[in-house]
């Protein structure tokens, strides 16, 4: 009369055993950084974490050869935004207050041409290398008044590390050009990015 207890107390166990291994095997997904700017005490914004996994909203490169040599930003710029402000572009025409826009900078690999160009297997052209600078504008029409609802930030102009924090760059740092030239699209380049031209490009 035994056995069959010891039977069903097996299989119990066993199958205790089956669901703690799978929970250990089970795979783990990195969680993405969805908070908004974060600023010290000095007033100061943190530097953002995460963004190489916020949507990716496009790139563009001005190098030095196409620049008679010295162009001002001669790197890739490639541009991060979290999900739910794009969405809220995409409804608005604006981004929320809020918004955080993170630009990587990245050289250009290996340049052996005196464009800056490279041949590969693909062709000649450009390509990512090292990552060479942080750039981060956040939306606050109360807290950046003075330069059309945008704060901007600069954490490096060179590879990592970057800063852990940094203050608000000057009109004549970064503001100065976007209202210039893009105050009308909320002081973004929307012309650079596909993604901002309306749901049907999703």
């Amino acid at each position: 009369m035994r056995r069959p207890v010891l039977v069903l107390l097996s299989a119990g166990l066993l199958a205790i055993a089956a669901v703690a291994v799978s929970s250990q095997t089970k795979p783990t997904h990195a969680k993405v950084s969805n908070s908004g700017p974060v600023f010290d005490s000095q007033g100061r914004l943190e530097r953002p974490t995460g963004y190489r996994r916020w949507v990716y909203m496009g790139v563009s490169v001005t190098p030095n050869g196409l620049n008679h040599g010295a162009a001002p930003f001669p790197e890739f710029h490639e541009v991060f935004v979290q999900e739910r402000n794009l969405d809220a572009y995409l409804r608005t025409g604006s981004f929320p207050d809020g918004t955080v826009l993170c630009k990587e900078l990245k050289r250009v690999l290996s340049p052996t041409f005196p464009d800056g160009s490279q041949a590969e297997p693909s062709g000649r052209g450009f390509f990512d290398g090292q990552y060479n600078g942080l750039d981060v504008m956040v939306k606050d029409r109360k807290k950046f008044a003075d330069t059309n609802g945008w704060g901007f930030f600069t954490f490096g102009h060179h590879p990592p590390p970057y800063a852990e924090s940094v203050k608000a760059s000057s009109v004549l740092e970064c503001a100065g050009c976007h209202t210039t030239y893009v105050s009308k699209t909320d002081m973004v380049y929307v012309q650079f990015y596909p993604i901002l031209h309306g749901k049907k490009n999703r």
